[in-house]
């Protein structure tokens, strides 16, 4: 299929090629904007619903609608920017004109990577891509090797989470220019730090999204949360997957993205004989091929199936790992004694001596589904699981959106984090979780039909509207994203520069150790008393042995029994405790990794 969207044909002469899908019209048109006029340009129908012009001499960075028979004037799907909002005019970007200084650059190991999730918006005061990039010193100092964008595509208004992304291919101006996005990119892999972009195929926004417009890109075959599906396998749909599979190497190829992070993937509906996330693997592996660099796909999912993670010759997806759920939903029932929702599966100690191997469920009956759930994942590697104490959907999705340390005491920041950082998965942390964040991180936007403003609004209210809590922060209420933003590390407490000092001296001994660096799910073994509540991790390889020791109980216990040299104990007084060396007692809340 012919190449969908603007392309600059000729940079000297300002040659451009617009192209787009537009199915069953009778007449498509190419509006341009120069010196505040605009010009109607007649398109060809070349193929049968593909309509494309060619324009010279107007500029590169071109201003452009497309005009679709009778029912007005639409921003291109394709669109490379949409400088005025999600319903204005598109931009053509001339992307090979930005210089990039990564050309050394081949990518990360996934084995390796300690990923960090931003929420660009709230991360630092201005919420820029360029301030961002002044955050990074302090991410390499703490140890962070990878960052995970949340989605950073065109959305209504002037903040939301980015899922209600209207365009796909078009960066949120909110957050600065496309050039911007590359110089974080860049400065990125110049301080030795991979980019994962947190990107949305299964459904697109309410508002600005103009796809039913030009053709059937949903389908009402299936139904899901926000309504019609995405069309993966109906009537045309092979220009809905082209859509998508592009959108994949464009990020890549232009944005020198090192990754993508699928959102929840389960709801993506297709029956086709080759699924679209296969695809998608497919694009990324073929990018990857065609730069020499090392790209990864991530996928978020709540099924616990391994066919997203299994090569294709195992009738896999080829996915490289998925986000796994379970051993995050153990730790925080164990920490907070939560068990609504569906925490209700989760909560008792025991089920750390299993999620450390596999799913937590690997086809048992669960109590909130109300049905068998999981398949069996032993003999899949450690690499292809990520796994969180915190991330932007464990803390946004509550009500009031406390993050952990608003929940638990203070020791049980610290073992918390230390079950996540010894597991042999790969680790992600929820921007401001490494000093202890307390400010919410909660749900806000901000769009701009009024009553869809209204519906958001009464909507999260129905949504907790069971669990009796009054004051829910309103969505659309200014405030409710100012809350949300982090605090600025000259006003820190003391209690977070020990959580920081922490959590940076444990990242370093997961990155330098030889034991933790390989994520042998294999070379492992965890013990746990239910009655003391005392956990025991143990990994090894052929040189070396760890052992860690978690306190999740209330009283602290004798761990004389346990010999060894104490490589980190989060009682040091470093890390806001008592205790100089080693100790003979482990304290509530306590971890200690021994030698």
């Amino acid at each position: 299929m012919k190449k969908i969207g603007p392309v600059i044909l000729d940079r000297g002469k300002s040659k451009i090629q617009f192209r787009v899908f537009a199915c069953n019209k009778k007449k498509v048109s190419l509006i341009i904007k120069v010196n505040h006029e605009e010009k109607v340009i007649p398109m060809q129908e070349e193929d049968s619903h593909l309509y494309s012009t060619i324009v010279e001499g107007a500029g590169l960075n071109l201003l452009y609608k497309f005009r679709l028979d009778h029912d007005g004037d639409f921003p291109d799907p394709y669109s490379n920017f949409q400088p005025f909002g999600v319903h204005g005019f598109s931009r053509v970007i001339d992307h090979p004109s930005y210089q990039w200084k990564d050309t050394d650059w081949k990518g990360k190991d996934l084995e390796e990577l300690i990923i960090y999730e931003i929420h660009v918006g709230t991360f630092t005061e201005e919420g820029t891509f360029k301030t961002a990039a002044d955050r990074l010193d302090y991410l390499k100092e703490s140890g962070i090797n990878a960052v995970e964008l949340m989605p950073v595509v065109q959305t209504p208004g002037q903040w939301n989470w980015g899922y209600d992304g209207a365009n796909l291919f078009s960066v949120n101006k909110n957050y600065g220019t496309p050039e911007d996005l590359k110089y974080l990119v860049d400065c990125c892999h110049e301080k030795d730090i991979s980019v994962i972009l947190d990107v949305v195929y299964n459904h697109f926004g309410p508002e600005g999204n103009y796809l039913p417009v030009y053709g059937p890109y949903f389908t009402n075959k299936y139904k899901t949360a926000w309504g019609e599906a995405v069309n993966f396998d109906d009537e045309f749909c092979e220009y809905t997957r082209k859509m998508v599979t592009d959108n994949v190497k464009y990020w890549l190829t232009n944005y020198h993205f090192d990754g993508l992070r699928l959102d929840a993937v389960q709801t993506i509906k297709d029956e086709s004989p080759t699924h679209i996330l296969k695809e998608i693997s497919a694009a990324v592996k073929e990018t990857a091929s065609h730069h020499g660099r090392n790209y990864i796909v991530i996928a978020e999912t709540d099924e616990n199936d391994v066919k997203l993670i299994n090569p294709p010759e195992k009738d896999g997806y080829g996915i490289d790992a998925q986000w796994m759920d379970d051993l995050h939903h153990c730790i925080h029932t164990i920490l907070t004694g939560e068990t609504n929702g569906y925490y209700i599966d989760y909560g008792q100690i025991e089920g750390l001596e299993k999620v450390y191997q596999n799913y937590l469920y690997t086809g048992e009956y669960s109590r909130f589904w109300k049905k068998e759930r999981g398949t069996d994942a032993s003999h899949n590697p450690g690499h292809q699981f990520v796994v969180a104490l915190q991330n932007h959907d464990q803390v946004g999705n509550r009500a009031q959106g406390e993050r952990l340390a608003s929940l638990v005491e203070f020791p049980y920041l610290k073992v918390g984090a230390g079950l996540i950082l010894f597991s042999p998965y790969i680790p992600l942390i929820f921007m401001g979780e490494e000093y202890g964040e307390i400010n919410p991180f909660l749900f806000f936007t901000n769009f701009e039909d009024p009553e869809l403003k209204k519906k958001v609004s009464q909507g999260r209210r129905e949504e907790f509207k069971d669990f009796n809590w009054d004051n829910i922060p309103d969505p659309e209420d200014d405030r409710t994203f100012y809350k949300s933003r982090l605090t600025p590390g000259h006003k820190w407490s003391r209690e977070n520069k020990w959580i920081f000092n922490f959590y940076k001296d444990l990242i370093s001994l997961r990155k330098t150790h030889p034991v933790l660096k390989k994520l042998d799910k294999k070379s492992l073994k965890v013990k746990v008393d239910s009655q003391t509540r005392l956990v025991e991790i143990t990994r090894w390889n052929h040189q070396h042995k760890l052992t860690a020791l978690f306190n999740l109980g209330k009283e602290q216990q004798d761990i004389d029994k346990y010999k060894g040299k104490q490589l980190l104990n989060s009682e040091w007084k470093q890390y806001g405790g008592t205790v100089e060396g080693d100790s003979h007692l482990l304290y509530k809340g306590n971890m200690i990794i021994l030698a």
